[in-house]
């Protein structure tokens, strides 16, 4: 064995002598895989253990939670295993907290053997059922809530489980293709037959595609499934990240990765391209557009090219990123047929729509606004020179300001967080200085984080902050500072997303000194807490929007309360700090806001389709007939159309881009046409129509858009 860098590996080693020796799963698994899983899971449960912000305890009610929650994640639609599978599982269902004290991994051996034999199974039945008729005239129906279901007791239950699976994949197209046909002329009509065919085929083409995607999916995915409800039962933040996984989150935190710029995905044996990302070398070179499909893989130096027909996605896209400033030589099947090669080089590829944007909004009484839409709290893992949303932020203000505004709305709408750091950078944008959050340890040590910049103030005009359920973390930090503060409007659900936890991640390789096993990944683990300046939690409670709008979200399990296994909430001591007193009229515009939403007949129509919604997501019984299916279409088509006037609302708001980004547009057709949808959004918008409302009677108060104090 190998020298480890701490002496509690030692124990790993002798762990994997004595359970070469007398684990049952078969023989058949690769050493070196069990070897690796068995010294992950010790990893994985001494970094939970000692760095946790409230480490759960290993008992047989964990275990039993763990063993439902990984059965039914590996078989969610429970098209793979048996009965008799399910209770040869059961076996460990109270031992999975002694074998991760153990460094066993036996369960998950065990499953995923049977997994891949039974998807081979499946796969056969499949084929023996999509390859007959489906008879649409049989009145029988499918319950889709599939936790619930039973497993299928032999293969001829399952067969039958299948059937209705694909009978539901099907009766939609085959449905449409009935209507799309009513209004050609009789002999421009296919017969049922034809179209049954034609749905069952696209549906047919469609579960090869899958077949071929699940073939993609290697062991560690399965294992990382294993551990990641190992440590979600700690909390549901805390994952397990597999290199490609970690690489992902790397990409989407900081808007940035090295290659070509080209969106890829996988359809049958081929690779093609799905999307061209504006700015990228791709997009640059004008030579590939979507639909392409990459036949072979050159690098610079190398004069044989690699066939990645068939191969894994994962694989092939490793062979085609690559550092800045590198070549890579592309052989290209165009969507015309012909047969190209191409070179490109390599470079930083920014994916604008991660990051922070802006536009000019003018009302009906010429006034003028800004607003500025933030994804996520963005930042360079990497390099600290790299693009943060902080000074995104803080641009964008400095050009709206140029434009002349009078008022400010930052959109944080299904916005999950990001930064820590980027958040309290962001906050002191609006205030002269003092507090941001409290930051808690395991160890009860609290940690206020402020804002130190000598009175500075970016922006001291009026200001709105648009939330919702989704409106998570970082974005959760941010509304609560600035209502605390008194120095924004939130305009938004009930409360938002309701995560008031920190992460960090931990490196699995720094604790082993081998590369015997490769790249072990990360752990992302919740190390503290944050609480509000005032000493109170968004934990489960979230942020409480001062003026409380209606959305499509209302009514759905979507919070961190909804959660398996959320912290609880709590309080501390709150912080010294001094509100904003620039809008002596505050709660009466808050109120005059409050009453417009609840008098608003939009508001009161989306309210109503948000209940309507929830119903709908609880109806998990579809009937299989054409008859039924069509009268539930019916139904459900005339119960919808109370809802059409949401769809033509149109608000009466100009919005134009800003002048630099004027230029960017002319010179760029991808970046004008995502930023003319975005602002017909904005036309569309009915929660920025009242932020706008909201903005002109705080700037109504006398209020100026430079030299207000924060301090009485």
């Amino acid at each position: 064995m190998k020298f480890l860098k701490n002496n509690f590996a030692i124990g790993i080693v002798a762990l994997l002598i004595a359970t070469a020796s007398c684990s049952f799963t078969n023989n058949t698994v690769d050493p070196g895989d069990k070897q690796k899983e068995e010294l992950l899971i010790n990893l994985v449960s001494h970094v939970l253990k000692r760095s946790h912000f409230a480490p759960a305890d290993l008992t047989d009610q964990f275990s039993q939670d763990v063993f439902n929650n990984f059965i039914f994640e590996m078989d969610p639609a429970k098209r793979y295993f048996l009965q008799s599978d399910y209770e040869d599982f059961k076996t460990f269902e109270f031992l999975i907290d002694d074998q991760i004290r153990d460094s066993r991994v036996d369960l998950f051996n065990i499953v995923h053997k049977r997994l891949l034999k039974r998807q081979k199974e499946s796969e056969k039945i499949f084929y023996e059922v999509i390859d007959q008729p489906f008879d649409f005239t049989i009145d029988e129906e499918i319950d889709t809530d599939y936790e619930n279901a039973p497993y299928a007791t032999d293969k001829k239950a399952l067969k039958q489980h299948w059937k209705k699976l694909l009978k539901l994949s099907a009766i939609g197209i085959y449905h449409d293709k009935i209507e799309s046909q009513k209004d050609k002329p009789a002999d421009e009509q296919k017969s049922l037959e034809e179209l049954e065919k034609e749905a069952r085929m696209e549906v047919k083409k469609s579960m090869v595609e899958n077949f071929d995607l699940t073939e993609d999916v290697e062991r560690i995915d399965y294992f990382s499934v294993f551990l990641n409800n190992i440590t979600t039962h700690f909390d549901p933040h805390t994952n397990y990240f597999a290199p490609r996984s970690k690489d992902r989150f790397d990409t989407s935190i900081s808007g940035q990765l090295e290659g070509i710029g080209a969106r890829l995905q996988k359809k049958m044996d081929n690779i093609a391209v799905m999307e061209i990302i504006s700015g990228g070398p791709a997009w640059k070179s004008g030579m590939i557009e979507k639909g392409d499909e990459i036949l072979r893989v050159a690098q610079e130096n190398d004069s044989i090219a690699t066939s990645i027909v068939g191969m894994r996605i994962g694989d092939a896209v490793e062979l085609i990123k690559g550092p800045k400033g590198t070549k890579v030589i592309l052989t290209l099947k165009k969507v015309d047929g012909s047969i190209e090669e191409i070179t490109l080089v390599r470079d930083v590829v920014l994916i604008e729509e991660t990051f922070a944007k802006s536009a000019i909004i003018e009302d009906a009484d010429d006034f003028t606004y800004g607003i500025i839409d933030l994804p996520k709290f963005y930042f360079d893992t990497e390099n600290e020179q790299g693009r943060a949303s902080g000074d995104d932020v803080a641009l964008e203000i400095e050009k709206l300001k140029k434009e002349g505004v009078t008022g400010l709305v930052l959109d944080l709408r299904n916005n999950g967080g990001g930064s820590l750091r980027e958040v309290v950078e962001m906050v002191g944008l609006f205030i002269e200085d003092g507090p941001v959050v409290q930051v808690a340890a395991s160890n009860d040590r609290v940690q206020t984080l402020s804002d130190f910049d000598d009175g500075k103030i970016l922006w001291d005009g009026p200001l709105v902050v648009l939330v919702n359920e989704l409106s998570a973390s970082a974005s959760e930090i941010l509304a609560a500072a600035l209502q605390d503060y008194e120095r924004a409007v939130v305009i938004g659900s009930k409360q938002t997303f309701g995560k008031g936890t920190v992460q960090n991640f931990d490196d699995l390789n720094r604790y082993v000194r081998t590369t015997e096993y490769g790249d072990l990944g990360a752990i992302k683990l919740t190390t503290q807490k944050f609480y509000r300046i005032n000493g109170k939690s968004t934990q489960l409670e979230g942020v409480k929007s001062d003026v409380v709008t209606p959305d499509r979200y209302s009514y759905i399990e979507i919070g961190e309360r909804d959660e398996e296994f959320p912290l609880p909430y709590d309080e501390i001591a709150d912080a010294s700090f001094e509100k904003f007193t620039g809008f002596p009229n505050l709660r009466q515009v808050i109120a005059n806001s409050q009453k417009r939403v609840d008098a608003n007949n939009y508001f009161q129509l989306i309210d109503k389709n948000a209940q309507w919604l929830s119903e709908q997501r609880e109806a998990s019984i579809i009937p299989l007939s054409l008859e039924k299916y069509s009268k539930r279409l019916d139904r459900l088509e005339a119960e919808t159309e109370q809802f059409d006037e949401l769809d033509n609302y149109k608000n009466d708001l100009r919005v134009k881009a800003l002048v630099d980004e004027g230029i960017l547009m002319e010179a760029d057709t991808v970046l004008a046409d995502k930023r003319n949808r975005w602002y017909k959004a904005v036309q569309k918008d009915l929660y920025i129509e009242e932020a706008v409302q909201v903005l002109k009677e705080l700037k109504g108060n006398g209020i100026e858009t430079t030299g207000m104090s924060l301090k009485n």
